[in-house]
């Protein structure tokens, strides 16, 4: 590569250099060192290897973009040598691997981390997840994981950002939140979970966001909500609560009686629901009837054996007789086998 006036736009003034759509290959050797700002992006980076910044003397670096660069692995301290990063957007590349050591062993200044559809591979979402429950990324505030058709996150994912402000969950296909853990993010203001495949938030999940002092704006819209019984909790929630955002469009996709009613809307009369069985006394209820239906085939036995008696014991001699007579032969060979003079005799018989 040649310098950076005739591959990229350098502008000191601005403190910013744009290495936009030039077919690069790797990150151009000469950048200056006043760069605060560095756009290398619509290239070519397959792979960001380690120390991809390490000669280059960036101090000052502070937001680094790397959108489009069909990137497929960020290798183990690829970003270490950038001690002033604080944004970084790795956004619509097709991430194959992300080493959880990308910044080094003793983490990353980093506040802001853009991967707008860059987890399709399930192996860089846990990768991504390991990196951020390692601790790595303590001081992170916002977090945009939009666009990449995740249907489920990894457990306790977000355990280790006790700095987070805004998490984005957008455009995805999640399917439930039962093993996504909120606790911790105390400084939550915005979670964003519109246009995904919600059915449902379970009252373990509303709990987490009544907890969260901060968490003032939640989207939800454009979710598959199912409106039956087990939406009950959850348009309580939505009625008594401040922290969703436009609640009052949210409308029922399932059932098909209930297609396009708004949620905000929803009475129990509408849901139909039996009231709720105690759990304890419907199994007692269950044994009590195993144990009748065993008695009753019990009471059924005894009594065929009863009208069969006569059978049965006739049965039951016939056994008894032809037990007998086996013991008898047996008994019969062994002396004949114990006593010589016997086993002659039988021998003599025979010829």
């Amino acid at each position: 590569p040649g310098s950076c006036l005739s591959l990229c736009l350098c502008s000191e003034a601005a403190k910013t250099v744009k290495c936009v759509n030039r077919n690069l290959t790797a990150v151009p050797p000469d950048l200056p060192s006043y760069v605060r700002n560095l756009f290398i992006t619509g290239n070519r980076l397959a792979r960001l290897p380690a120390g991809a910044f390490a000669a280059q003397r960036l101090p000052d670096l502070s937001a680094l973009n790397l959108s489009g660069n069909h990137l497929q692995a960020v290798e183990p301290r690829a970003l270490a040598a950038l001690p002033a990063l604080r944004q970084l957007d790795l956004s619509g590349n097709p991430l194959l691997s992300l080493s959880p050591q990308a910044f080094g062993e003793g983490g990353s200044p980093l506040e802001e981390l853009a991967l707008r559809g860059s987890l399709q591979d399930q192996g860089v979402l846990l990768s991504l997840a390991a990196m951020l429950q390692s601790g790595a990324l303590h001081n992170l505030s916002r977090l945009e994981l939009a666009d990449n058709g995740l249907l489920l996150l990894p457990a306790g994912m977000f355990t280790a950002l006790p700095a987070l402000r805004q998490l984005d969950l957008s455009n995805n296909s999640l399917v439930g939140l039962r093993n996504v853990s909120f606790q911790g993010l105390g400084q939550l203001q915005t979670l964003n979970l519109s246009d995904n495949s919600l059915g449902v938030l379970r009252n373990s999940t509303l709990a987490q966001f009544r907890g969260l002092p901060s968490l003032r704006h939640i989207s939800l819209g454009r979710n598959a909500w199912v409106c039956d019984c087990a939406i009950e909790d959850m348009v309580a929630w939505l009625k008594e609560s401040d922290q969703v955002e436009g609640k009052e469009a949210l409308t029922c996709l399932y059932p098909e009686k209930m297609l396009g009613k708004a949620l905000l809307k929803i009475s129990s009369s509408d849901l139909n629901c039996s009231m709720p069985v105690n759990l304890p006394s419907q199994l007692q209820t269950s044994y009590v009837f195993l144990g009748i239906v065993l008695a009753l085939i019990g009471a059924i036995f005894l009594l065929v054996l009863y009208l069969n008696r006569k059978g049965i014991k006739k049965w039951m001699h016939n056994i008894r007789d032809a037990c007998r007579d086996h013991m008898e032969g047996y008994h019969y060979r062994y002396e004949i086998n114990a006593d010589p003079r016997l086993t002659n005799l039988s021998s003599n018989s025979d010829v």
